[in-house]
């Protein structure tokens, strides 16, 4: 669905825009109003000016009732085909209706707002075209909560086992599950990410202490007696090192989880995020048409 509403019925809303458009371009060349360059005062300045004016409160409605683009298939592709063209048309379309003239002003203000409301919807355009895809293979046929339920699993199993080693293990890795940060805001969903690195650099260490003592303490073996007792205390350092070793797995399949639930995560809130932005310069866009339409039918 989300490659498709470019093209949506042939590409319908393209051909509509680009007729559009050119209508637009075609008048402004034609027109030649008297004792003045083309400028917004004339017929045609307020003819195209109206267009602009319809298009961006059709544009704004349907922004604000349907900017949930997922939500929906048949007609919605459609609206938000021509919602696409039929915006970016309004780019020629307003520069026509000025008259190419610019100033410091209410009325640059109003298309400078415009420029930023259509760009912005630009990055919406993409994010929607390439995140979704980036998603899917990210998460290699698994859910975000399969994911996640795994990853709670996995931290259950690492406690117990942490608790068969010793304390500072144990706090190791009670340290790194509480660090590991996934979802939130927006700001901790583009900053996801996951300590378990730093808990298995140190589990790590552990293990190869472990080994040298283990090759350590074979060679100080001299006697009998000595040989009983470190047996005895090997037997328990095998479990602590099996345990450890099982640790290390099982942060290590944590590590690749939680890289990818912070990836998936990351990238929703890339697909979001203008909208932070898209949505108030809208608002203000509206503000600054309201003062730029006042302005122009009363004090020019």
């Amino acid at each position: 669905m989300h490659a498709s509403f470019l093209s949506h019925s042939r590409y319908r809303y393209l051909w509509v825009a680009l007729a559009l458009s050119l209508a637009s371009l075609v008048a402004y060349l034609v027109h030649q109003p008297l004792g003045a360059p083309p400028n917004g005062g004339t017929w045609l300045g307020y003819t195209l000016g109206t267009i602009g004016a319809v298009l961006i409160l059709w544009l704004t409605w349907f922004g604000v009732r349907k900017r949930r683009y997922g939500a929906g298939i048949g007609s919605l592709r459609g609206w938000l085909s021509a919602h696409v063209y039929l915006g970016t048309s309004l780019i020629l379309i307003a520069f026509l209706h000025a008259g190419f003239q610019v100033g410091w002003n209410i009325h640059t203000l109003a298309l400078v707002l415009m420029l930023l409301v259509i760009f912005s919807g630009f990055f919406g355009v993409f994010a929607y075209l390439r995140y979704p895809t980036l998603m899917t293979r990210n998460r290699d046929n698994a859910s975000r909560e399969a994911m996640l339920e795994e990853i709670a699993e996995i931290d259950q199993n690492a406690l117990m086992l942490a608790d068969t080693v010793d304390p500072t293990i144990h706090a190791t890795v009670l340290r790194s599950i509480e660090r590991t940060q996934l979802g939130g805001g927006v700001w901790a969903q583009l900053t996801a990410h996951d300590d378990s690195e730093a808990a298995l650099n140190k589990l790590r260490e552990a293990a190869t202490a472990r080994e040298k003592e283990t090759k350590k303490a074979k060679g100080d073996t001299p006697t009998m007696f000595a040989m009983v007792d470190f047996l005895s205390k090997q037997n328990a350092s095998d479990k602590q090192s099996d345990a450890l070793r099982k640790l290390i797995d099982l942060l290590t399949r944590k590590k690749a989880l939680a890289s990818r639930v912070a990836r998936d995560i990351q990238l929703q809130a890339l697909m979001e995020i203008w909208l932070y932005v898209h949505v108030p310069l809208t608002i203000a866009l509206l503000g600054a048409l309201t003062a730029h339409i006042v302005s122009v039918l009363f004090y020019w």
